[in-house]
């Protein structure tokens, strides 16, 4: 699916929640979060990704599908000595599906970008030490 105006206001009609070692931070798009920029500059990071691998091009998979699909994208950032950590992001409307993710630290934008292709993803969440989250939609290849 490509980039939509229904698609974007989906991505902004959400919150993406991350569990950190400190805690529970909810985070909206483009609103910098005090708690996040906190445990970013703690942890030395420079940036930070949240990335799923559930739900490619926004079609909806069932569960096993959906689980199986991002643990091996966990799998592969931990290979690749990136330290995932859990979250998930919830629609307002709730009728969509809570989708499993993950937070990455330090890891490039172009890096996430790519992962977020092979996994068929239309969009990601990046963003620096000013923990605002932003979205960005991953150019396909296809």
């Amino acid at each position: 699916m490509a980039k939509t105006t229904e698609l974007e206001a989906a991505y902004r009609a959400t919150t993406y929640r991350v569990f950190l070692p400190g805690g529970l931070v909810e985070l909206r798009l483009d609103q910098p979060s005090e708690a996040l920029r906190a445990w970013l500059k703690s942890s030395a990071a420079r940036e930070f990704a949240i990335l799923t691998a559930h739900n490619p091009d926004a079609q909806p998979l069932d569960t096993a599908a959906n689980m199986a699909r991002q643990s091996q994208m966990e799998l592969e950032l931990l290979e690749q000595g990136f330290e995932p950590y859990a979250g998930e992001n919830e629609g307002d409307s709730g009728d969509w599906p809570i989708e499993e993710t993950c937070c990455v630290i330090n890891i490039g934008l172009a890096e996430a970008c790519a992962l977020g292709a092979k996994y068929g993803q239309n969009a990601l969440l990046h963003g620096t030490m000013d923990g605002a989250p932003r979205l960005i939609w991953i150019e396909s290849t296809n």
